[in-house]
């Protein structure tokens, strides 16, 4: 792995603002802790009758499918709670300490005075206990994924990428990969979110990635959800018969839209929404030849017609650039980069001019 040793001033504005928030403030909270949220209970077939051989399956159950919630509440918090669902081959470490030990939003959020809510979506993480069975395969595909979330192409780092150009924050991050216990279930995950909800009251769901497409589900099930900030979702929902086209590209994963029912698309138009992509994505109606560039030139232009569906129909959406803001060399892990604190404080931003945030 080849270390790019020449920083771009934005990666080194963002190593000097790290520093002054290695530490998070003492903050003090009045309640914290776990618990599973939603889930099913399966029974074998058969009479139970562990009496005569307890490792007779017959008529035994099986608890599992849920989510897995740690959550912690400060002192004096703002109305609405945070919900954290994390993307594709993550768990609620998405949202914790970085790669490299610094604030993740967990901390950050909660100094700035918000409950927070982190969740292992069902059949992964903590939440591993699933009802239907799956090998789990051992694929080496590190280089995939650090294609993929934009940090390099490998074996080397982009320039202008906000994250430490280690090995050692490599390493780290890889091993935040966690496996799925069970095939994914899009609704599954939804009635999980929304189970998670039903104890954390009203709030905004923040969602990164694949979880998105769960997200948008919860947020059309559950009154509770008062706003949604969308981390780059992999996908957008649309009313039944306006999903748009699959757009050519050539990354290993199509930009496909999900339709939805139009009375769920109705719910979704009452909560304000907001999408933010990081660095290095152009749109675009040409295929690019670096394909961890191209799957989120797809996914940009799907969520910008998205956006326009949902303000077509009078809804409250955005999509944000960060660039645009002024944030630069976000990878698709923007929660764990060097600039994080200035995401966050942009989503608050956000939350504060829907008023979300008092």
């Amino acid at each position: 792995m080849k270390i790019n040793r020449m920083l771009t001033a934005a990666v080194l504005l963002g190593l000097l603002q790290s520093s002054a928030v290695f530490a998070m403030k003492p903050v003090t909270l009045v309640d914290q802790g776990s618990f599973a949220a939603g889930g099913k209970v399966i029974t074998a077939p058969g009479k139970l009758n562990v009496n005569a051989d307890p490792k007779a399956m017959g008529g035994q159950t099986l608890h599992g499918d849920h989510a897995y919630v740690f959550y912690q509440k400060p002192a004096k918090a703002h109305r609405n709670a945070l919900v954290f669902l994390h993307g594709y081959g993550q768990s609620a470490k998405t949202w914790e300490s970085t790669p490299d030990g610094r604030d993740g939003f967990q901390n950050i959020f909660l100094e700035k005075g918000y409950s927070t809510y982190l969740l292992d979506e069902p059949r992964r993480g903590r939440a591993g206990r699933s009802t239907v069975p799956v090998t789990i395969s051992a694929t080496p595909d590190d280089q995939l994924w650090f294609d993929n979330f934009r940090m390099g192409q490998w074996p080397e780092i982009y320039p202008n990428a906000a994250i430490p150009h280690t090995q050692e924050y490599l390493d780290q991050f890889f091993r935040t990969m966690t496996p799925d216990t069970g095939s994914f279930d899009l609704q599954l995950v939804a009635d999980g979110v929304t189970a998670a909800f039903e104890k954390a009251g009203d709030g905004v769901l923040v969602t990164h990635s694949a979880g998105g497409g769960p997200g948008w589900l919860a947020a059309a099930q559950s009154p509770h959800v008062k706003g949604v900030i969308a981390l780059e979702s992999g996908t957008f929902p649309f009313p039944e018969g306006e999903v748009p086209p699959v757009e050519e590209t050539t990354s290993p994963w199509p930009a496909k839209g999900m339709a939805v029912s139009r009375e769920d698309f109705q719910k979704l138009l009452k909560i304000p929404m907001v999408v933010y992509f990081g660095d290095n994505i152009t749109g675009g109606d040409k295929p690019l030849a670096n394909w961890g560039f191209d799957n989120w030139r797809v996914r940009l232009n799907l969520a910008r017609k998205w956006e326009q569906v949902m303000k077509k129909y009078g809804g409250d959406a955005q999509v944000i650039l960060l660039p645009d803001k002024g944030i630069k060399g976000n990878t698709h892990f923007m929660m764990s980069d060097l600039n994080n604190g200035q995401v966050a404080d942009e989503m608050e931003r956000w939350m504060k001019e829907k008023g979300l945030a008092k």
